[in-house]
């Protein structure tokens, strides 16, 4: 406490993120936004902007860089992305405001704000271009948990000599996020030919019986190679467990 109450005297650190520091949550006209997650859990608050209005978005997205210098928002639309970007220039003016239209991500960094750097590296794989949105969800999660992430596309088995191309710079990372949809075999595959944690991400592409990511999932559910899997569509999850894989990897080359 004495540490955050010097910070506020030193004006490192506002009232506003001090109050959330110490409670460990901010509240808001649109909820509560937990602004004690990323030193409890490693893993940044995230801002969903799905089943949000588009002011409620923009709220949770300036507290967010009010309290911890960092706002994360994903799934968001072009009305979310308007409010956020409106709210976020008048409040900030000199935040870094980046948004991935593939991944349907905003996030935005205050001046101030030192980005997490881990020795260690994430490649996020995908199947087909198709597998984009949540693959870009899971790249962008990792990095700001502070991982370095390769992204490497549309290697799917419907042509796999394109896999068999771009197993060197796959190998070369310390875990991976398989993105795949349809029959999900991509993760299943590549599993047998690394030797790093890999997480398959099912995608609700595909059509017909088990559509919609379902016969992706339950392929990747029934691999006979060692893999985790995670919800269809999940990028944040699936971003947020190679990120912490990539931190206790660093933790362990740091030691």
């Amino acid at each position: 406490m004495r540490e955050i109450l010097e910070a506020v005297a030193a004006g490192t650190l506002s009232p506003e993120a001090a109050a959330a520091e110490l409670r460990g949550y901010t509240r808001t006209d649109a909820g509560r936004f937990d602004a004690a997650r990323r030193r409890r859990t490693g893993i940044p608050e995230g801002i969903i902007a799905a089943g949000k209005t588009p002011e409620e978005t923009a709220t949770m997205a300036e507290a967010a860089l009010e309290t911890t210098g960092r706002a994360l928002v994903t799934r968001i639309d072009d009305d979310a992305l308007e409010a956020c970007r409106r709210r976020l220039e008048e409040r900030f003016p000199d935040a870094d405001v980046t948004h991935d239209d593939r991944a349907r991500t905003l996030v935005a960094h205050g001046p101030e704000y030192e980005p997490p750097a881990l020795e260690a590296t994430v490649a996020v794989v995908t199947a087909g271009t198709s597998d984009a949105f949540p693959a870009g969800e899971a790249a962008v999660v990792a990095r700001e948990i502070g991982a370095t992430v390769e992204e490497i596309d549309d290697v799917g088995v419907a042509g796999i000599a394109r896999l068999l191309d771009s197993l060197d710079p796959i190998r070369a990372a310390d875990a991976l996020v398989v993105a795949a949809g349809r029959e999900g075999a991509l993760p299943t595959v590549l599993a047998g030919l690394v030797d790093v944690p890999l997480i398959g991400l099912p995608v609700s592409t595909g059509y017909g019986h088990g559509g919609a990511g379902e016969a992706a999932l339950s392929g990747m559910l029934q691999s006979c190679a060692p893999i985790a899997v995670v919800n269809i569509d999940a990028g944040f999850t699936a971003g947020a467990q190679a990120g912490l894989i990539a931190r206790s990897i660093a933790d362990a080359r740091g030691e």
